[in-house]
C-alpha cells in the first residue's frame, strides 16, 4: 500500500511515475491540502513529440486527473539555444518561424490528453520566449548570474559528457541550465506553480530552478522525475529501427503507431498499460496475467488504448480494423501505409526501404535473401525485381509477418 496522503502522489507511485522527488512528504502534503500547479517544458525542435515525451505528457495527464493545474511550457526561448543534456553535439539553430510552426503541430497532442481552459485545474500552454526574450542581458548577469558557481555548473552530466568526450559545447548552450532555473522562478512568480516534472535526466535542471526562486524569492518548490524509460531488450522509448515514432498522425501514419504498441514486447504490457492508459490497475493486473497467445489480447487492448488517447476514437478503430484484415484474411487494410509507383515500376529493395521497412537496400537485400519478403502472398527473393503495378491496381508488400504496406499506381 502506499504511503502517500495525495491522490496525487498516489498515483504516480502506482503506476510507475516516480524516479526521485526533492521532498515528497512536502509536495504530498501540500497536494493533499490544495490545488498545485506543475510544469514540464518541451522543447519545439520538430513539429511533433515522439513517444519518448508521452510520459511526460502522462505525467500532465495524472496531475489534473487528480486535480491540480498542467502548465506545458513550450520552450520557444530556451528551443533558441537546444537543451545540451544528453547530446553530443549542438542542435541546429532554429529560426522564429519553425519554432511557432512546431509549436502549433505540437499543441494538438496535448489538446487530446488534457482540458485546456481558464478554471483553477484547467490546463495552459506558455512559451518561455514571452519572458526570456525580454531578459536584458546585463540585468542577467547582475540579478541571475550570482546564484550559480561554474564550479557546480561543470559538475552536470549535460556539461561532463562534452567535456569528457572532447566535444565542443558553447557558451551559448552552456546557459542553457540558468535559462532554464529561470523559467521555474517566473512560473512560480506568474502562475504559484510548485512543481516541475520531468525525466531523470532534468534533476540536476530542475534543482537548479528550486534552489534560484528559494534564494531570489524565499519560495519553496518542489520537483519530481521519472525513471529513464527503456524497452525490456534495452532499447530507448521512442526510436526504431525505420525511425522515430512520431505522436502526430503527419508524421507517422494511424495504423503504424497502433502497430509499434501491438508489437511491444511481452515483459512491457504491463508497464505500459499502467504509463500510458487510463486503465484502471485491476484490469491491468489482469491483463498482464495473460499467457502464451492470450498475451496477443492484451497487447491489443495496449495498442487500442493509447492509440485511442493519442490519436482519437476513430483512430484506434480503423487500426484495429485494419490490422485483423491484413493478419486474419490476408486482405488488404484501409489504412495500411501506401506508397505511389510509377509506370516504370520500382525495385522491391528500393520499395522496402522507401517505406521505412528497412534502414538500406543493403538491409532490404538480406531480408530478401532470407526470403522474409512477399509480394501478394508470393516470396520474392531476387534484388532486382522490378515491381510493376497497372494503372488503378495496387499490389502488397509485406516483410515479415508484421510488416504490410499497399503499393498503388
Amino acid at each position: 500500500m502506499s504511503s502517500y496522503q495525495s491522490d496525487l502522489l498516489r498515483v504516480l507511485e502506482e503506476r510507475g511515475y516516480i524516479h526521485q522527488v526533492t521532498d515528497a512528504e512536502g509536495l504530498d502534503a501540500l497536494a493533499a491540502k490544495q490545488i498545485v500547479p506543475g510544469y514540464i517544458g518541451f522543447d519545439p525542435t520538430a513539429p511533433s513529440l515522439h513517444i519518448g515525451s508521452l510520459v511526460q505528457i502522462m505525467m500532465l495527464r495524472r496531475l489534473q486527473q487528480a486535480g491540480h493545474k498542467p502548465i506545458v511550457v513550450m520552450g520557444g526561448g530556451t528551443g533558441k539555444i537546444g537543451d545540451p543534456s544528453g547530446r553530443d553535439q549542438s542542435r541546429q539553430m532554429m529560426t522564429d518561424e519553425i519554432i511557432a510552426n512546431n509549436v502549433a503541430g505540437i499543441r494538438k497532442v496535448f489538446e487530446r490528453l488534457l482540458t485546456f481552459g481558464d478554471g483553477p485545474t484547467d490546463a495552459v500552454m506558455v512559451n518561455n520566449d514571452e519572458w526570456l526574450s525580454q531578459l536584458g542581458y546585463i540585468e542577467l548577469l547582475r540579478d541571475v548570474g550570482p546564484h550559480f558557481t561554474i564550479n557546480r555548473m561543470l559538475t552536470f552530466d549535460s556539461v561532463k559528457l562534452r567535456l569528457d568526450r572532447e566535444q565542443p559545447l558553447t557558451f551559448l548552450e552552456f546557459n542553457y541550465m540558468i535559462l532554464q532555473a529561470y523559467d521555474y522562478r517566473e512560473l512560480a512568480q506568474r502562475y504559484d506553480c510548485r512543481l516541475q516534472m520531468g525525466g531523470s535526466d532534468q534533476w540536476g535542471n530542475i534543482v537548479n530552478g528550486m534552489e534560484l526562486a528559494r534564494r531570489m524569492d524565499g519560495t519553496d518548490l518542489y520537483g519530481l522525475t521519472t525513471p529513464l524509460l527503456t524497452t525490456a531488450d534495452g532499447a530507448k522509448m521512442g526510436k526504431t529501427a525505420s525511425g522515430a515514432i512520431w505522436l502526430n498522425e503527419e508524421q507517422l501514419p494511424n495504423y503504424d503507431f497502433w502497430q509499434y504498441w501491438r508489437n511491444a514486447d511481452d515483459r512491457d504490457v504491463g508497464r505500459f498499460l499502467r504509463l500510458f492508459t487510463d486503465l484502471p490497475l485491476d484490469e491491468i493486473a489482469r491483463l498482464e496475467q495473460l499467457a502464451g497467445a492470450e498475451i496477443n489480447h492484451a497487447k491489443t487492448v495496449l495498442a487500442n488504448e493509447v492509440t485511442r488517447l493519442v490519436r482519437g476514437e476513430e483512430a484506434a478503430k480503423l487500426a484495429e480494423k485494419t490490422a485483423a484484415e491484413t493478419f486474419a484474411g490476408g486482405g488488404a487494410g484501409a489504412d495500411l501505409p501506401t506508397l505511389e509507383v510509377g509506370a516504370e515500376g520500382m525495385r522491391v529493395g528500393a520499395a522496402l526501404t522507401a517505406l521505412g521497412f528497412t534502414a538500406s537496400n543493403g538491409e532490404a537485400k538480406r531480408k530478401l535473401a532470407e526470403g522474409a519478403v512477399k509480394l501478394d502472398g508470393e516470396v520474392v527473393t531476387d534484388p532486382g525485381f522490378l515491381i510493376e503495378v497497372a494503372e488503378g491496381a495496387e499490389a502488397k508488400l509485406s516483410l515479415g509477418k508484421k510488416k504490410h504496406a499497399i503499393l498503388r499506381r
